[in-house]
Order: structure tokens, then sequence, then C-alpha cells
């Protein structure tokens, strides 16, 4: 979850200055960028000393824990991130470094030109964790779900936000919690031109994130033992949180575009409300109801552009629309990976005649087939049924699409695709290979997967 923003004061008149906001993200294509975001799981590594709570444990925020770990990258050059005094992020010329509920390390990175940028961004992060983590004793395995601890087993950060949705989520799903201490994920970041690219994009990106959830599945141990899944962190998303999750209805009506998302968003329940430094818990109210004075607790406070913004980050469909789309369906997975996300979503959407074709594929099937996926998705990946086949028939066709989108930027990025290529040619993706340590080299210890999967 995204650091806080700057705080725009602009009470707020009518639902068309909110989806004026939105359309501020319009840009000419030429200027499109790409923004790569990846969480990883922090472990100490045996034998570490002071605070280790046993072997590959999730150090907690101290002694030589998280905190130490922003201490020692903001020394490198960033600008140090507080809330109430506690130090919960970082930012340097775009980029950010924050903090996952359970110290699940987040790099968000800048809006950058070319996947060769990106590629260069996460290597320079990998080396900066190196160098600040090694000393500690600390790993980081980016992984979709916690594949040894429980969830008392995982810490909490001391950032606001967090106590509000820890208290809140179990009212609302069984797996709110497991969502917040025990996932990761890798999303991208990407733009639109216009409001009608906004829709075409997104609906795009939203029928095909069963796709991506397959490919990119990394998460088949719960416990220290197979869970059935492979991805349990897209499982985990099916029973967080309903009214702001999935695949909505709304983002598939004529007419949708600016306004009615602005209007949607209105009737999602909020989490808080910041003013002068501090949270105010309102969980379950709407912002609708903030925005007429129908809240007690925010009783002669008026809604700013600022308080809404803050709001629809804690809205977490599997695309999510903000001033650019956040593609979100993808376990955290190795850095070859990272990349290979980036990379499909990139040549699908920022080419035309790609993002044409790839309008007609999914447009062939009536949304809610498509969407129906995700139910079925995190338990078998690619092998899920699909019309007369499996999702594995989808995802050759969505990867040509992407390697014809690549091809034709000519910046030679379509080599970051060839993991995807070898997982639908029937090579096995991540989950299936950890399946296979497991039950070979690794004789059923799990913990083994840390040091195996670590950047």
């Amino acid at each position: 979850m995204s650091n806080p923003g700057e705080e725009d004061t602009t009470p707020i008149g009518h639902v068309r200055e909110l989806a004026a906001y939105f359309a501020e993200g319009c840009k000419p294509p030429a200027v499109f960028r790409i923004g790569t975001e990846h969480e990883k799981f922090g472990f100490r590594r045996p034998g570490t000393g002071e605070g280790a709570g046993g072997d590959y444990a999730a150090p907690a925020y101290e002694p030589r824990g998280i905190h130490a770990m922003l201490s020692g990258i903001a020394a490198l050059g960033w600008e140090e991130i507080r809330d109430q005094d506690n130090l919960i992020g970082l930012t340097r010329n775009g980029e950010s470094v924050s903090l996952e509920p359970a110290g699940q390390f987040e790099l968000s990175g800048a809006p950058l030109a070319s996947l060769h940028e990106t590629r260069a961004e996460l290597d320079r992060h990998f080396a900066d964790v190196h160098a600040v983590g090694d000393p500690l004793g600390l790993g980081f395995a980016p992984l979709g779900f916690h594949p040894t601890a429980t969830r008392a087993d995982m810490p909490f950060m001391p950032k606001s936000r967090y106590a509000i949705m820890r208290r809140y989520m179990p009212l609302v799903g069984s797996l709110g919690l497991d969502m917040m201490l025990r996932t990761c994920t890798v999303q991208v970041n990407l733009d639109f031109a216009s409001e009608a690219d906004m829709v075409r994009k997104l609906r795009v990106g939203l029928l095909l994130q069963p796709v991506a959830t397959a490919l990119f599945a990394n998460s088949p141990f719960t416990e220290g033992r197979p869970n059935g899944f492979q991805s349990a962190r897209a499982n985990v998303w099916t029973d967080t949180d309903p009214d702001r999750t999935g695949i909505p209805a709304v983002f598939f009506e004529d007419g949708f575009g600016f306004e009615r998302y602005a209007d949607w968003l209105l009737d999602v329940p909020m989490y808080f409300v910041a003013r002068h430094g501090r949270l105010i818990d309102v969980a379950g109210a709407s912002f609708r109801d903030f925005m007429a004075g129908r809240i007690d607790a925010l009783a002669g406070i008026a809604a700013t552009i600022g308080d809404f913004a803050d709001h629809f980050t804690t809205v977490f469909t599997e695309v999510r629309l903000k001033r650019f789309l956040e593609m979100r369906g993808a376990d955290a997975g190795t850095p070859a990976m990272m990349l290979a996300q980036s990379a499909f979503w990139v040549g699908l959407l920022y080419d035309d005649a790609a993002l044409h074709a790839a309008h007609a594929l999914v447009g062939a099937q009536d949304w809610r087939t498509l969407a129906a996926i995700r139910a079925e998705g995190p338990r078998h990946g690619l092998d899920a049924p699909f019309a007369t086949g499996t999702v594995r028939d989808l995802a050759r066709y969505a990867l040509a699409i992407a390697r014809d989108g690549l091809r034709t930027r000519g910046l030679g990025e379509e080599t970051y695709l060839d993991p995807l290529d070898a997982i639908v040619a029937g090579a096995p993706n991540q989950a299936q290979h950890w399946l296979a340590r497991y039950e070979g080299a690794w004789g059923g210890n799990v913990s083994r997967i840390f040091e195996e999967a670590a950047v």
C-alpha cells in the first residue's frame, strides 16, 4: 500500500470534480510511462543474533528489523516519510519505499520510459537491500503468500491506517488479515490517453488478470505445507472485502467512465479521514455520507479532494484506476518474472494494434465468463477450464499479442517475455517449480524456499 501523498485541501462540490481529478491523468502516448511496484517478505537468516525470533522469522519493526532497513536505505540519499514520528517510508526522484502491514518491503518504482530502465531500477534497489540487509542478517524473498508463518507469527508495522484495517477486516471477510500480513504482489502502473482509452485498457486488464494470476502464480505453501493452490494470494482476495475487491460489474456498464467510477467510489466504505497528522477511524461509512455531512465522527469537517485521494487508495479491485491504471493480479516473484509482468501489460496496452487485438480477444466472450476464472484460477492455474479448452489457450493468444506489441515499440523489450513463453509451452510456473523442489531436493522442508527465492 502506498505512502501518503500530498494533501489537496480543495473542498468537493460535485462528483464531476472527482471525475475531473481522474481525467487529469490523460496524457499523449508519446509520454506514456511504466511504473513497477513489488513486495517481498523479509526473513532473518539463521544465527543472526538479537531479535532473531527463530530461523527465517519475519523481522519486526525493531530491533534490527524493518526500521533499521529503512534507516539504512535513507542514508543512501532518500527522504524519510513518517507517521506519528515512526519512519514508515522513503522517497527519491519519483521512487518510494513503503511498508505493507507485516513489514513486507515494497519498492514503488518511478515512471520510466522503457523496460530496460525498469530492469536497471530493480537492480539498484536489490543492491541497496543487500547493502543494508546483509549486515543485519536479513534476507528478502518475493513470494505470493508467506510459506511458513501463521498469522500470529507475523508482526504489525506502526502505520496508523493498518491499525484501522486490522480492526475492520474481520468484519467483512474471513481472509482480510491474511491479505494484510501474509501476501506479496507485483503490479504495473500504466497511462491512458483519454477516457475512452482508459475504459478499453481497464476492461482488457480486468478480464486478463486471471491469466496473469495463472502465469505468475507463486504461492503454493501455507504454514510449511502445500496448500492445494498455485496462488494462495489470489484465493485470499476472493474473501477479503467484497465492497472493494474483484472485478465489479459497474466497470462493464454502458456509459462507464470517469464520472461513473467516481460515483461508485462514493459508496465504497471508507477506512479513515486524515486531519492534523492523525487518522479518524470511520471504517464502514461511505464517502457519499461524508460529503453530505452525515457522519457524526466527522461533524464540521468538509470533504476535500485530498480525502478522496486517500479513499481511493483503499480500493483493491484487480485493476485500480488512479490517474493511471494499476494491474494488480500477480504474485510477487523472481526479478525475471517481475520484468515479464511489466512486459506483458506494456505489450498488450501500449500499442494500438495490440490493444485492439486484446480487446477483440476478451470481447469474444461475455465478461462474466472471463471473470469467473478468478474462482478456479488460484487452484488450477493455466490448467483451469475455459471455454472448450483451458486458461493456457487464452494465455497463449494474449502472450502472442503482447510480443507483437513490444516488437512494434522497437526497443528490444520482447526478450523480457521469454520466461512466459516457456510456461505457456508447458514448463512449470513458479508455484510448480517450488512444489517439485519440496517433493524432491528439499525433502519436505519448506523453509529451504527462503534462500532459494531470495533476491
